[in-house]
């Protein structure tokens, strides 16, 4: 063999290795991600999910803090004008606040990236790491403080599935179930875990359910009181005009409550 064929020969067989290499050790990193497909008995299509997420995701989950599930819980709201409000906190929160269903602020710092504030102590990043028809997983990173809990700082990891189902009244609304696992940061904070694990699990549990129940009013009141959201909706400083222009078409076509008492059955 010439010398030009040994040389090439080496250097197709350095390029077959270092490809194995790269492939084995991502075929590695993901089954160490691994992320198991049911929480608190609930279905996630976690497989779908980028590995590198994956790989960001499994350590809070694995080795969590508190676990919670919240739901199903259903909104008043049909899917399309609830899923747009999932999708644009800073919309959903403006309107929970001016119609003074809440103390939420959230801002967009990225395509879905979103820092809030929970209006009780809780400031943090969301970010949106998996969405589909029916699902969506979040990675959140925030601080809490309040007089009962020591200032933590910490990551969470939520999954949303949600469902159309119809309200007793036959109209149109969203089933929602939340599952959250949660993990402190603080290592002050490591051999205190067993006896926050009961408060921090409250605590969270109990913001997640306010914070579904806010857009639970909220639907309500779109369907109670459609004027009163479009004046808020456009009172200075207005919403922007794509999102005015959702919820004048939303709010127009939105079954109001009174009709919806005038067809429900008469008690016997």
């Amino acid at each position: 063999m010439s010398g030009g064929m040994v040389s090439r020969f080496r250097a197709v067989s350095a390029c077959l290795v270092l490809l194995f290499i790269v492939t084995w050790s991502g075929l590695a990193q993901a089954e160490s991600c691994y992320i198991a497909p049911q929480h608190a008995g609930v279905a996630f299509p976690v497989e779908r999910i980028n590995p590198a997420w994956g790989c960001r995701l499994q350590p809070i989950i694995d080795d969590f803090t508190t676990a919670n599930k919240i739901g199903p819980i259903q909104t008043p709201l049909a899917e399309s004008v609830y899923v747009y409000l999932l999708d644009r906190p800073p919309v959903a929160a403006a309107l929970v606040n001016r119609l003074e269903l809440g103390l939420y602020k959230a801002e967009t710092r990225g395509p879905g990236r979103y820092w809030g504030d929970d209006g009780e102590g809780t400031v943090g990043l969301v970010e949106l790491v998996y969405q589909d028809a029916a699902h969506r997983v979040y990675y959140l990173e925030g601080t809490h403080h309040s007089t009962l809990l020591p200032n933590v700082a910490g990551k969470a990891v939520v999954m949303l599935r949600m469902a159309t189902v119809k309200d007793a009244a036959g109209q149109e609304a969203v089933e929602t179930t939340l599952v959250s696992y949660t993990r402190l940061d603080n290592p002050l904070l490591a051999g205190l875990v067993s006896l926050l694990r009961p408060l921090v699990g409250r605590t969270v549990s109990r913001k997640l359910t306010r914070g579904v129940e806010a857009v639970n009013r909220l639907g309500v009141e779109m369907r109670r009181d459609p004027d009163r959201v479009l004046f808020e909706a456009t009172d200075p400083p207005p919403l922007p005009p794509e999102d005015v222009a959702f919820l004048k078409q939303a709010l127009a076509s939105m079954p109001h409550l009174s009709n919806i008492h005038d067809k429900e059955p008469s008690a016997r």
